[in-house]
């Protein structure tokens, strides 16, 4: 906790004073560029990855990325999705998942969550993810592939879900809203953007951010 401490008397007395026209105008309101959704896990840091500064990502973390299709759960999540889209009227919507996630390992083995109900439950909303992976992927026995690939089809699975909440379906129908899948790999620092034409992950940059229109997974490995 100290470390914590420490860390807010050395932003208040270092770095405050640098950007302190930038948090003046943070107290008149936010215009944020995108609604950033990714996991809880601590090694992830959504700013320090997209070099973004206050006021510039709205964010929403949830276990495994998580998306709970509109009115399956009456919590913070749709809350979140319909504020950034209706009120802050964000034009792109990033879900972001990665490697080593410690969610998709409970969702690939159940044991790992026995102890933890709330858990367990929440990844029911990704019950698509494992049922594809099962099914589709049984003869990829290597356990990190397995797990990357749960990553990967999770971040599809959950822009489904998140086509359902009605404010993104009408944004997206009217061309205002653009959806993004993203899987970032923290022990290499890149990041992997979901390409339909291709219908594979790419590298970002290496060719122009497509709209994560998915209406299918990804080709057999």
């Amino acid at each position: 906790m100290q470390k914590l401490v420490d860390g807010i008397h050395e932003f208040q007395r270092n770095y405050f004073s640098q950007d302190q026209k930038l948090f003046e105008t943070l107290a008149e309101g936010q215009n944020p560029l995108a609604l950033f959704i990714t996991c809880s896990d601590s090694r992830i840091n959504p700013n320090y990855l997209t070099q973004t500064k206050p006021g510039e990502l709205f964010i929403l973390r949830t276990a495994g990325n998580i998306v709970p299709s509109y009115g399956t759960v009456h919590g913070g999540e749709a809350a979140t999705i319909e504020y950034a889209v209706s009120a802050l009227n964000v034009k792109d919507i990033i879900i972001c998942g990665h490697s080593h996630c410690g969610a998709m390992a409970g969702l690939l083995d159940p044991k790992l969550v026995q102890e933890m109900p709330a858990v367990k439950s929440y990844l029911e909303h990704a019950e698509s993810t494992r049922r594809i992976v099962n099914e589709n992927y049984s003869h990829l026995t290597d356990p990190q592939k397995r797990l990357i690939l749960t990553v990967e089809e999770n971040v599809l699975v959950q822009i489904k879900s998140l086509k359902t909440h009605p404010s993104v379906a009408a944004a997206v129908s009217r061309g205002e809203l653009k959806l993004h899948a993203w899987v970032y790999k923290f022990e290499t620092g890149e990041v992997y953007n979901f390409n339909p034409d291709v219908g594979q992950y790419v590298p970002l940059g290496t060719v122009a951010i497509s709209d994560a229109n998915m209406d299918h997974t990804l080709p057999p490995i």
